[in-house]
């Protein structure tokens, strides 16, 4: 293996992202790392965890946007040495395209999709991704409604953003490569094997060199 192989998880709250990130983890372990976004350890992420938890703490939409970006930029490096020089493989959990489809579904002004993208051009872009969608809604679920974008309607344009932005991103070779998995009335077990289905075949497949694709 010339270099690890980057996988992500996409989905709504509550889809089920955090379960399927973990079981894939460990079904490629020791040779893979699981991450998520936002990261809430560092400065940046400290700021988007009191945004997110806490809905008296404001800030333009702009404002925690950029953020966003910021916390995956602060990331890279470590997302290249584990890719290269590493060798191993990244189970991510949300990542550039829920920055975008959450910052879209606002609706602001000035926000649209070339100014919600352009601070995450440059980005290591996944060598696949996963976006699970549930046909049913998400609100029943444990602890939805905790933080501040979990709310039924919201959700919903979410998912539409989450929509276009695959297709304004998507790469007219297929180098990475964005699988839709319905997740609706399945079990755990059920979906994580539809999920390795699809990406066995990826993180089998040697690379050609370690160079990383982008965004």
């Amino acid at each position: 293996m010339t270099r690890g192989k980057f996988i992500l998880i996409e989905g709504l709250d509550r889809a089920g992202k955090t379960t399927q990130v973990n079981r894939l983890y460990e079904r490629l372990s020791p040779n893979s790392e699981s991450m998520k976004f936002p990261e809430r350890s560092t400065q940046i992420g400290g700021l988007i965890n009191e945004y997110l938890t806490n809905k008296s703490f404001q800030m333009p939409d702009q404002t925690i946007h950029l953020l966003f970006s910021s916390n995956r930029w602060e990331r890279q490096e470590y997302i290249e040495k584990t890719l290269v020089t590493d060798k191993k493989h990244i189970v991510m959990d949300r990542y550039v395209y829920s920055g975008i489809a959450y910052s879209l579904a606002k609706e602001v002004d000035g926000m649209d999709f070339d100014w919600c993208f352009g601070c995450d051009k440059g980005l290591i872009r996944p060598d696949m991704t996963v976006f699970l969608v549930n046909s049913k809604s998400n609100d029943n679920r444990e602890g939805f409604g905790k933080e501040r974008y979990e709310q039924k309607c919201f959700q919903e344009k979410v998912h539409e953003k989450f929509d276009i932005t695959f297709q304004k991103l998507a790469t007219k070779d297929n180098t990475s490569p964005v699988q839709i998995i319905d997740v609706t009335d399945k079990s755990i077990t059920e979906v994580e094997e539809l999920i390795w289905k699809v990406v066995e075949p990826v993180v089998g497949a040697k690379s050609a060199s370690n160079q990383l694709l982008r965004f």
